[in-house]
């Protein structure tokens, strides 16, 4: 089992590898460009949550402050008509304040509580509120320099393009050179061919009885010029 797991991921291997091969180089930029983008976004939209929820606590908070101060307030005068009233000897009036001030004690007490838990969860949204911009912050430097990146890859794609068709011209030249090299290598072949044909027509020739005339004719006709110069200069009185 082990052995055919061996097999199967050797076999993914290799069609990754020549996937990968086959991709194109401009593409795969683009493409993590774009996802660093989307993620960047992501990140973005994330950290807004983050910071709106502390601005949230803020405003709950002030709310909050002014429900434990409203609550404050209203306890003492109720404290104070509780004792003006047991002053003037209005029992029940005294006893109607003072259970109000109790009331409004129960809810001075919860507003205070809940003033400081807001409070204390707003001290964490403080410091993931911190955390989240300084995230996004670096994620922007981290775009930037993929921004840049992408421009040097970029800029080095279109070079080796550029010089890949350098290269096929210089091949095309060369393989144009060697085409023209044999075919006047066939050419002079041919003319050394056609000159030894000739050269041994004429070898042939001096062999045959007609050559050997040609041959005779053309001292005869030598000797009668020599013997004619001879008899020009005697007229001119040039001998030695």
């Amino acid at each position: 089992m082990s052995f055919f797991r061996r097999i199967w991921g050797y076999i993914k291997a290799l069609f990754r590898s020549k996937a990968e091969d086959m991709m194109d180089p401009e593409i795969e930029i683009e493409q993590a460009i774009q996802e660093a983008r989307k993620k960047d976004q992501q990140l973005r939209n994330q950290a807004a949550q983050v910071v709106a929820h502390r601005t949230q606590l803020e405003s709950q908070i002030e709310r909050s402050a002014d429900d434990v101060g409203e609550a404050r307030e209203l306890a003492k005068q109720a404290l104070m008509k509780a004792q003006e009233a047991t002053n003037a000897g209005d029992a029940a009036a005294a006893e109607k304040w003072t259970r109000t001030a109790q009331s409004l004690a129960m809810k001075l007490q919860a507003s205070e509580n809940n003033l400081s838990a807001l409070k204390g969860q707003y001290e964490t949204a403080q410091a993931q509120a911190d955390e989240a911009k300084q995230a996004v912050s670096q994620n922007a430097m981290r775009m930037q320099e993929l921004t840049a990146k992408r421009m040097e890859l970029l800029g080095s794609l279109q070079q080796a393009k550029m010089q890949e068709k350098v290269n096929e011209a210089m091949e095309a030249m060369s393989a144009t050179f060697d085409t023209d090299a044999v075919s006047l290598d066939k050419v002079e072949e041919k003319i050394e061919s056609r000159k030894a044909q000739a050269m041994a027509k004429a070898e042939l020739r001096e062999a045959t009885p007609e050559g050997a005339e040609a041959e005779l004719r053309e001292a005869v006709s030598l000797a009668q010029a020599d013997a004619k110069l001879e008899e020009l200069k005697a007229e001119l009185g040039l001998q030695g």
